[in-house]
């Protein structure tokens, strides 16, 4: 697990530490650098599967972030033409990948040290195969999904969209599930009846089907809904809506991992009702109770409650637990980046509450009153 996360002269941060724990939630107002926390990781990972994170330079376009140029992602204020990511781990290893910048060039040089990436790197859970990042625009409702072997058999990944959510259910369905993740209604613990089961969270009664096309490298995904004595046909995921298909990478990616995993996740209640919702942060904080590591961008009150509710129901501990607030002050004329870190106890109470920390709805009801 990565236990700290620091950057230097990236994006809007000048100098920004963030400890972190097994459950992260990011939050806040927008454009305020939620998305750049996630981004600085996911830019490591990327230059690190090209080739190039120890030996030249970052990976700043690819297939998990586009941030265009050098000087897009450098700290327009900075004092010096340097860019450092830093990481630490639970045992306290640490690496700092430093970058020099090249206006002139737009160019970004790794000044780090070869030999010392290398043995940090293969420790870190963010290099490895146990990782999923599912971002906020994902793959919606479609006739039928891609298929890759690559992606899905060889590093067990369901892809940043989304899109290989249903080679890899169909491929490994009958993995089991650890038990404090199952759900108590689900007919057996195999992976494919555990995401049935919280899927009927958000829709009661849903059933999956999947069928294969190999010679088309495609899969076709579609929902059908039990009731006590009947059960309907298939529907095509194009006649469902969007929630069932937004979710279910989420839901695989998480019952599927396995202790020291790492999940990046952008906005998981995306199309989904508040219940749905709370029952997604539950689920979080019990994925989190089993030793995977979560770092989640949302800005839903009903995630944040659903982690509540698991920490006073026990079911996670709070030390477990790291939330971060994001908003802009104006410090000597210029709008600048704050993060405030409000705590929880063991009965699920706030610590304290930022202005805008999820605070909307009070504020809405003094309104009206």
């Amino acid at each position: 697990m990565l236990s700290q996360l620091k950057l230097r002269n990236f994006k809007c941060f000048a100098e920004q530490t963030f400890n972190l724990s097994a459950l992260n939630l990011l939050t806040g107002l927008n454009g305020t650098g939620k998305s750049s926390v996630l981004q600085s990781m996911l830019l490591l990972r990327q230059s690190h599967e090209m080739g190039v994170l120890d030996r030249e330079g970052l990976a700043l376009n690819g297939h998990l972030v586009r941030l265009g140029t050098a000087k897009d992602v450098f700290f327009e204020d900075s004092k010096e033409e340097i860019i450092e990511i830093g990481l630490r781990d639970k045992e306290g290893s640490f690496n700092n990948f430093v970058y020099s910048y090249d206006e002139t060039r737009d160019f970004l040089q790794s000044a780090t040290p070869t030999e010392v990436s290398r043995e940090v790197i293969s420790g870190m859970n963010l290099f490895s195969d146990q990782f999923h990042y599912l971002q906020a625009e994902r793959i919606g409702p479609r006739q039928a999904f891609p298929m890759s072997d690559q992606h899905v058999r060889v590093h067990g990944q369901v892809g940043a969209d989304g899109e290989f959510t249903s080679h890899f259910l169909n491929l490994y369905g009958t993995r089991k599930v650890p038990p404090k993740l199952r759900h108590p209604r689900a007919t057996n613990d195999t992976l494919r009846s555990q995401v049935e089961a919280w899927l009927g969270e958000i829709s009661p009664g849903v059933r999956i089907w999947l069928a294969s096309h190999v010679d088309m490298d495609l899969i076709k995904l579609g929902f059908s809904f039990s009731g006590s004595r009947h059960t309907t046909g298939e529907f095509r995921s194009t006649s469902v809506g969007f929630g069932l298909s937004y979710v279910l990478p989420i839901l695989v990616a998480i019952l599927s991992s396995t202790p020291g995993a790492l999940i990046l996740q952008e906005n998981p209640e995306a199309h989904l009702h508040p219940r749905g919702q709370g029952k997604m942060g539950e689920l979080i904080a019990l994925a989190a109770a089993t030793g995977i590591q979560l770092i989640v961008e949302s800005h839903s009150d009903h995630i944040l409650n659903g982690i509540r509710i698991a920490v006073r129901q026990g079911h996670l501990t709070d030390g477990n637990t790291a939330f971060f607030f994001f908003s802009k002050i104006d410090k000597d004329g210029y709008m600048c980046s704050q993060v405030e870190t409000p705590t929880i106890d063991g009965d699920g109470r706030m610590d304290y509450w930022p202005d805008g920390f999820f605070d909307e709805w009070e504020k809405s009801l003094e309104n009206l009153f």
